[in-house]
């Protein structure tokens, strides 16, 4: 008998919350960017609520240069996220840990070794989601005066997840021996070298970290644009999406699950997973209110300041805040999002100041406000109209959005019996619904890539 399908949810953990001015709410710690036990209660409790991953965001810099907006946001420093998912790792059991790391500004091995550490000393629980990088502010702290070009990143990044994944099948699964009475540690048959000479790498391997009982990490994926696409429908394994409508949401979840297809994968072996920022109340007007406490917070020079960074680091300073989106030449930076701004500000006709006011909680992403079953039911439409696997929850602000989301909406989609009440496994791969990656030399790997 086949189990129901049921929704997959993610707790992306935004320091103190994904609105821009969370940091102020009562319910949030304004430090809570230096603080270990912040995350730790975090994780806890995303975890008792049976959520299938954390997920940490990152960029290698402070992307904010107009220091006047950023002396009034908490989002000028924040932890690694690789060392503090490891922390993580050691307080939780089951749930995933999802970090994000760029293939521009890091080197393969580097990238292979660290996520490959945390897959194994957690049990099979880690998640590496790919970017490219898409700020000037980190390309200069990478000894470049500009980014490299949109195309000449992702021809990188498509390299480099190559070698990364061949790094990873270094070894097979039953390669160490350990017998002691016979002396031998690992069988060496079972031992493989990379020896990758392409354009951007040369990595002879091999790496120096075994594989975990999920076999190696899942890889995640968050591009939207042409190239991130395609990146995404070759090699990702879930998926973090922004469309704010059902149809925009139906139409990218049917173009990664064909462009999957093409690549010969089973398109269910993808897992699509947009961001949702809600905001909850017992009544539609409390969630309203809710939601207007958090506007209420926002400083125009960081509403502004937001959008110019969204939007893909536009100037608006000489343009009336109260007048319409100017044309925007195209960005060298997050292309998929500085469109899907764009098209909302021309077909709503918002002006600079109401765009800037309509991100500065969800960034893009689909925002919600109102009852649990308000929620409910727009989750399960997404989930049952082709729209989406599951959900990466953006709370508010943090602990409390997320508390919120918890204590209510959850049990309504457990009633509804979309959501889980144990976890299916111990791995991140068996929670997903994902295949155990068998392990392929690196040799073939080789040959595939080249095809």
């Amino acid at each position: 008998m086949t189990a129901k399908r049921q929704i997959k949810l993610g707790a992306f953990l935004m320091t103190d919350g994904h609105h821009i001015a969370a940091w102020r709410h009562a319910r949030a710690p304004a430090n809570a960017n230096v603080r270990i036990d912040h995350y730790l209660r975090l994780a806890r409790i995303a975890e008792a609520a049976k959520f299938d991953a954390l997920f940490l965001a990152d960029s290698v810099g402070v992307r904010n240069d107009n220091l006047e907006s950023l002396s009034h946001t908490s989002r000028a420093v924040s932890f690694e996220p690789l060392t503090l998912l490891s922390a993580l790792s050691v307080v939780t059991q089951n749930i995933g840990l999802i970090g994000t790391a760029s293939t521009t500004f890091n080197e393969p091995y580097h990238i292979a070794r660290k996520f490959a550490s945390l897959d194994l000393m957690s049990g099979g629980r880690a998640g590496w989601n790919v970017v490219t990088s898409s700020s000037e502010s980190e390309a200069h702290n990478f000894n470049l005066e500009t980014h490299i070009s949109h195309p000449d990143r992702y021809d990188r990044a498509r390299e480099f997840m190559s070698v990364v994944k061949g790094l990873w099948n270094t070894w097979e699964d039953d390669a160490f021996l350990r017998d002691k009475a016979d002396g031998a540690y690992f069988d060496p048959a079972k031992f493989h070298l990379l020896d990758h000479r392409g354009k951007h790498f040369r990595v002879k391997g091999p790496l120096n970290v075994a594989r975990s009982p999920q076999g190696h990490p899942v890889v995640v994926q968050a591009g939207a644009s042409e190239d991130g696409r395609d990146l995404a429908g070759a090699t990702a394994e879930a998926i973090f999406a922004a469309q704010r409508t059902l149809q925009e949401a139906q139409a990218f979840y049917a173009d990664i699950k064909t462009r999957a297809d093409n690549y010969g994968r089973d398109p269910d072996h993808v897992k699509i997973m947009p961001g949702i920022f809600p905001v909850v109340g017992r009544t539609e007007a409390e969630a309203r209110e809710k939601f207007e406490e958090l506007q209420a917070g926002i400083e125009p020079v960081v509403g502004l300041q937001l959008l110019s960074q969204v939007i893909g680091g536009f100037d608006f300073s000489g343009y009336p805040v109260d007048g319409p989106l100017p044309e925007l030449p195209e960005t060298n930076g997050p292309k998929s999002r500085q469109k899907l701004l764009i098209d909302a500000a021309r077909r709503d006709n918002l002006t600079i100041r109401q765009l800037y006011l309509e991100i500065a909680g969800a960034r893009g992403h689909w925002q919600v406000v109102g009852t649990p079953a308000q929620i409910a039911d727009q989750l399960e439409e997404r989930f049952t109209k082709g729209a989406a696997d599951g959900f990466n929850v953006m709370a508010p602000h943090l602990p409390g959005g997320l508390e919120d989301f918890i204590e209510t909406v959850i049990p309504e989609l457990r009633r509804r019996g979309l959501f889980r009440k144990e976890y299916e496994g111990t791995t991140l791969r068996e929670n997903l619904g994902l295949p155990f990656p068998q392990h392929r030399a690196p040799r073939e790997l080789r040959s595939v890539a080249a095809e």
